[in-house]
């Protein structure tokens, strides 16, 4: 039958998976089509890259987690040395691989459908909120269903933070409602609220300034940060504004607090809003007291500052955030067993809470559904592969990188191979990131012709991801699944993250890029 151009071959389910049989038509048609490419590879010198930048989940403090200021979670570091692809060094099982699996994804929305459904039934999957807990259990039922071997929830305990009621008004000059969203981990403002005149700063650096020059600057009023995120770079594929600006979120309140400030309204790190608040997790600091922090949209921002600068502006803020004790969750889990050294692990996987706005559809319902129809797509062509390949949905990414450390625990004298996260959004498909040194990526690179039709064939040197950050500093190889970012922070943990933002076909191409890599990982010597 004809699929995407090839002609590939029909396969009895029963039969061995080395012993399918192919048109020769399409083996040729395939061949040809990844020699030219692996050429024009080897030809052409390595093109100027600054790899794609995105997400922005857990700013960890623990040291796990990527250091502070870095661009978050599942990004690539910018980079201009991309080293040229080594020698040709795939299998013919390898070419195979691709051909089925660039051929599966032709079509098929099955990853999106499987999406759409967890972000419409389960919504926000907040940590310690009984959507994620349905959402992790629907996940394993379908991967056991899927055909996948072991499928099993890993208990972890996770912090259990809560929103509350929020509301934010100018009382004087003007009288007038915004949009904001409290930041993750918040301290609530108690009943009633606070009222105090605004001060305005266009960085956190300038408020660090004007409050060594003068604490009286800012004792007892609501700093408003308005540091604006640079736009996406399409010249650099690049993001990186984002990890410059993220820090008015993670330590704007903890800053401020040092200064006597009573509450801190960040401008939401974005750079384009339709009046919409995105919000992210702040973190306090021991030798300061702990003080409210939202966010507000672009425009409200704006608007504060122009107030500000006419005369002095009273902002009444209420937040009914509250902490509560941890709740027990867990990290879902599955395989496809190896044939010939099932003891050695490939993982492939994304995190399954989210924000608590939005449905998290591109944070991170994709990077999970990416790695359930990875392992799906494998099935279904019959590749069952040398070493082990793992799907594991990590739990409490956003708020705690829980599920990512737990994994670690449990699991710490397995053989891992290597670990691949997708936690990016979805994209078109892109490459891939790899948290090595140049001749790990080099040779990584050698196979970037077999991913050409998917799209996805710019190896490059990368970051990896906040979740299997514990296994990388183990010694575990790191590699993210990168797709197109321009777009992803206009939604990033905002209530604007829902699946009608996502491309069926990217999606799926996406998760066809991840089975072929964590098939080449869990094939080769």
């Amino acid at each position: 039958m004809e699929q995407g151009g090839y002609a590939i071959g029909v396969r009895a389910p029963n039969m061995a998976p080395r012993t399918r049989f192919f048109s020769l038509v399409g083996i040729v048609s395939f061949a040809s089509t990844v020699a030219l490419a692996a050429c024009a590879s080897n030809s052409n010198a390595p093109r100027t890259v600054t790899a794609n930048p995105v997400k922005g989940g857990t700013d960890p403090q623990n040291a796990t987690a990527r250091p502070e200021g870095s661009t978050p979670n599942a990004a690539l570091q910018p980079t201009r040395d991309t080293p040229a692809p080594g020698p040709v060094v795939w299998t013919t099982e390898m070419a195979e691989a691709a051909q089925l699996l660039t051929a599966a994804a032709e079509g098929q929305t099955r990853a999106w459908d499987r999406l759409a459904y967890m972000a419409d039934i389960f919504g926000p999957r907040l940590s310690g909120s009984k959507a994620l807990e349905d959402a992790i259990d629907w996940s394993l039922e379908i991967m056991k269903a899927d055909g996948l071997s072991n499928a099993r929830r890993e208990k972890v305990m996770v912090p259990h933070w809560v929103r509350g009621e929020e509301s934010a008004s100018v009382v004087a000059p003007v009288k007038r409602e915004l949009e904001i969203l409290g930041l993750g981990g918040t301290v609530g403002t108690g009943r009633r609220g606070i009222k105090a005149p605004i001060v305005v700063f266009d960085s956190l650096e300038a408020m660090k300034q004007a409050g060594a020059a003068d604490r009286k600057a800012i004792e007892g009023k609501i700093v408003v940060l308005n540091q604006a995120m640079p736009p996406y770079d399409p010249a650099r594929e690049d993001s990186a504004g984002y990890g410059k600006t993220v820090e008015i979120r993670s330590h704007g309140p903890a800053e401020a607090a040092r200064f006597g400030a009573k509450a801190v309204l960040i401008r939401s790190v974005t750079a384009r809003s339709l009046r919409s608040p995105h919000t992210g997790m702040t973190r306090y600091e021991d030798d300061v007291p702990k003080i409210p922090g939202a966010a507000l949209t672009i425009e409200d921002a704006e608007f504060l500052s122009r107030m500000a600068a006419r005369g002095e502006t009273e902002v009444e803020l209420e937040l009914g955030a509250k902490t509560l004790p941890d709740a027990e969750s867990a990290n879902a889990i599955a395989e496809i067993p190896g044939r010939e050294k099932p003891e050695e692990i490939v993982v492939i996987g994304g995190h399954i809470d989210s924000w608590d706005t939005g449905t998290g559809a591109n944070d991170d319902a994709s990077g999970c559904l990416m790695a359930m129809e990875a392992a799906k797509l494998l099935l279904e062509s019959g590749l069952q592969p040398k070493r082990t390949i793992r799907v594991v949905l990590f739990t409490n990414e956003e708020n705690g990188l829980r599920g990512g450390v737990a994994y670690q625990e449990a699991h710490k004298d397995e053989l891992h191979v290597a670990a691949i996260e997708a936690d990016s959004g979805s994209g078109a498909p892109m490459g891939f990131g790899i948290a090595g040194d140049e001749a790990t990526v080099a040779e990584l690179a050698a196979y970037a012709p077999l991913f050409a039709r998917l799209g996805s064939s710019h190896f490059a040197k990368g970051w990896g991801g906040a979740d299997i950050s514990p296994l990388m500093k183990a010694g575990v190889l790191g590699i993210n699944v990168r797709p197109d970012g321009s777009w992803y922070f206009d939604v990033h943990h905002s209530p604007a993250d829902t699946p009608d933002k996502i491309d069926p076909a990217d999606l799926e191409r996406n998760a066809a890029s991840m089975a072929l890599l964590a098939y080449i990982l869990a094939e080769r010597d």
